[in-house]
């Protein structure tokens, strides 16, 4: 199969994942921190160990606070939930997926807190002045997307973090797009809470993520239990990461998280990127003054991530991804991708787009096939 849907999933791993994954679990699948035998306690120093490699990735000076999660959406309920309180205002955008828009919604639904959904521009950019005209002094919150799963546009985030930190607001970046495929240094971009998913740029297995909890958040847990630290005690215990992450954890996960964003850092990010941006810069060249596609964001390929949002006329994109699938082995991603406030934004609500996403493992031969398919079918409706 051609496989284009990375930004759901990258596939396939890097063999280094597999290996690493099956000699975990022949080996080393104790419970970690639960026991004093060596085993458990080879288990906990992958844990660790993984945990110093995500630091590595984001620029983190105190692992302590970077916290591991299922994915993404568990760390980005983590933070939202964790964080406000009742009165606060909270900042998004409508670029938003729903693991930031649900979470929002909800607690707005239940009259805790109030939120302000700033608009973007044709292209799909967020305007930082837009953002500061919507703080108010009940203001918490700032989170967004650094790169939006839809269009793929990287969003000024450095500029949103430093306009955050000088009103003292907390500012939390969802990085599932572009963690392990952009440069990202929560220091250097102000950022606060940090959320990503291990199964996309980082090259590792689904159920693994992260939150990195910045010095100036203190969060209240959103989940409670068995942590291997201070067993006697029916509080939560306050330390970091135990506070955070009560329950036997992915551990199997964890090590093949590993072992994917070494292999991320021994590739380079700069690399990574590069090589999806010229895939998706060929797939624009092909089709952008073709009036029978249209594609929504900008083409500007230095300005996105390997994302690129598409509709065939005459089309649904339903039916674009069951032709491509079905009849040239292709896969992509149609639909609303989980976000449906971006596509209100573009105009493409109910049906959504056709979402095509090259990987690192991707060729240019695979793109060169996509184009001859989307022609086909094209020619067809002619």
């Amino acid at each position: 199969m051609n496989y284009l849907d990375n930004a759901a999933t990258t596939f396939p791993k890097p063999e280094i994942v597999y290996k690493t994954m099956d000699t975990f679990y022949r080996t080393l699948g104790a419970n970690p921190g639960r026991s004093g035998h060596k085993t458990a306690v080879a288990a906990e120093k992958e844990i660790e160990d993984t945990r110093m490699v995500v630091t590595k990735l984001f620029g983190i000076k105190n692992s302590n606070r970077f916290i591991f999660t299922f994915n993404a959406t568990d760390a980005i309920n983590m933070g939202i939930k964790g964080l406000l309180k009742p009165g606060d205002h909270a900042i998004t955008t409508c670029l938003e997926h729903n693991a930031v828009s649900r979470a929002l919604n909800g607690l707005e639904r239940k009259n805790i807190i109030t939120v302000t959904k700033v608009g973007n521009s044709q292209d799909c950019f967020i305007d930082p002045d837009d953002i500061k005209n919507a703080i108010t002094f009940k203001t918490r919150l700032i989170v967004m997307a650094h790169s939006p799963n839809v269009i793929g546009t990287i969003q000024p985030i450095q500029e949103i973090g430093r306009l955050a930190r000088e009103n003292n607001i907390i500012f939390m970046v969802d990085a599932a797009q572009t963690a392990g495929v952009c440069e990202i240094d929560v220091n250097r971009y102000c950022i606060d809470m940090l959320a990503f998913t291990g199964h996309k740029g980082p090259l590792g297995p689904t159920g693994t993520g992260g939150l990195y909890v910045g010095e100036l958040v203190t969060l209240e847990p959103w989940r409670e239990g068995g942590t291997g630290f201070e067993p006697a005690s029916l509080s939560q215990p306050e330390e970091l990461p135990f506070k955070l992450e009560s329950g036997t954890p992915n551990t199997v996960g964890i090590a093949g998280l590993r072992a994917g964003i070494e292999y991320v850092l021994s590739r380079g990010i700069h690399t990574i990127r590069k090589h999806e941006q010229k895939l998706t810069e060929k797939l624009i060249n092909a089709l952008k003054d073709d009036p029978r596609f249209i594609l929504y964001g900008t083409t500007d390929i230095s300005k996105k991530v390997g994302i690129l949002s598409i509709n065939v006329k005459g089309f649904k994109p339903a039916e674009v991804g069951a032709i491509l699938d079905q009849s040239f082995d292709i896969a992509v991603r149609p639909g609303l991708h989980c976000a449906p406030f971006a596509h209100q934004m573009l105009g493409t609500f109910p049906d959504g787009t056709v979402r095509i996403s090259p990987g690192l493992f991707n060729t240019e031969a695979d793109i060169d096939q996509l184009i001859t398919a989307l022609d086909k079918i094209a020619r067809d409706k002619i």
